[in-house]
């Protein structure tokens, strides 16, 4: 496995960050267990989950079973950086705070529920999932600098912010005498290209590391883009019949290569420097496993040029993809 610094901290991050929204709705506990072993084994030390993870009716799912794992002991909870997000509701949304969004008393008290789900102290690395343009910066930042300050969180992260909400966010921050931001978890893919004109060059500019999610967009850059009939919604048939043109070309391209349209796919995410470490989100040890060989694959220029002319991005950065 390879490491890179989470943004601009001293904290060494795998490569390849362990997504974990299957674990419970999708992939039992057993499995579960058996994909962290298999990531600790394989040096993934970045682990990243939420605390809406498990769906209605358990929200709170997936961490309780990554809390029952790190209860095995064996070292498991000192190996792994631990993500984790606040944000969603996780009760009943016709309470006063029930629904979606962000404040210092949402922060707290979830930040406790996680903590006791997890069976740990501290999380790395605790990451708002959504911008909430309703509550200050002020409100924001005196809420986890008591977390910091307690030791219950190590860094705070964003998911899912613009680019300006990145600025807004650091310049409030550095007006607290804080570090701030040190990671945007974002969606970013050949697919969903559009973050390369304000999102990750602001990260960079403000040292910030990117975390992609769904890398493979849902499955599609996977060569799962034509499963069995009826298990796709009509909407996204309707959406794979439009991309078959450009996802025949790039099965093209990646059976040239000898490799898999994944593999391909994220080693393409890697190969920016503006990200830290895509997020894998494996069903079943297999998948994971298959997963693993990226980080040793490098992309030459001529296959990055072909995979540009296959899905096109922005056009650069703002403003050139636009103006002069």
């Amino acid at each position: 496995m390879k490491y890179t610094s989470l943004g601009r901290t001293g904290l060494k991050v795998s490569r390849l960050c362990l997504g974990t929204m299957n674990f419970g709705p999708t992939t039992e506990e057993k499995e579960a267990f058996k994909i962290m072993d298999a990531a600790i084994d394989a040096g993934v030390n970045f682990f990243d989950t939420a605390n809406v993870y498990g769906g209605t009716p358990h929200r709170g799912w997936t961490e309780e079973i990554i809390g029952r794992w790190f209860a095995q002991g064996g070292g498991r909870r000192e190996k792994v950086v631990l993500a984790t997000k606040v944000y969603g509701g996780m009760g009943n949304p016709d309470e006063p705070n029930g629904g979606p969004g962000l404040s210092a008393y949402k922060i707290r008290q979830h930040l406790e529920d996680s903590l006791r789900r997890l069976g740990t102290d501290h999380v790395e690395l605790y990451q708002m999932h959504h911008i909430d343009r309703n509550v200050t910066w002020d409100e924001l930042w005196n809420a986890f600098e008591i977390a910091l300050k307690q030791g219950k969180i190590g860094y705070v992260g964003s998911s899912n912010f613009a680019g300006r909400d990145l600025v807004k966010a650091q310049y409030e921050a550095k007006a607290h005498g804080m570090l701030g931001l040190v990671s945007e978890q974002h969606k970013y893919s050949l697919l969903c290209r559009l973050p390369e004109l304000e999102v990750l060059p602001a990260a960079q500019d403000l040292g910030m590391g990117v975390i992609p999610w769904s890398p493979l967009d849902g499955g599609i850059l996977g060569g799962n883009w034509d499963p069995k009939p009826g298990t796709r919604t009509a909407k996204q048939a309707e959406r794979v019949e439009k991309l078959r043109p450009q996802l025949e070309r790039f099965s093209a391209l990646c059976k040239e290569l000898g490799e898999s349209e994944a593999t391909v796919a994220l080693a393409w995410t890697l190969a920016n420097p503006a990200i830290t470490a895509p997020i894998i989100g494996p069903r079943t040890l297999q998948q994971f496993e298959d997963t693993l060989r990226v980080v040793e694959v490098e992309l030459s220029e001529d296959t990055l040029k072909a995979l540009d002319e296959i899905f096109p991005g922005p056009g650069g950065d703002a403003p050139k993809a636009y103006a002069w």
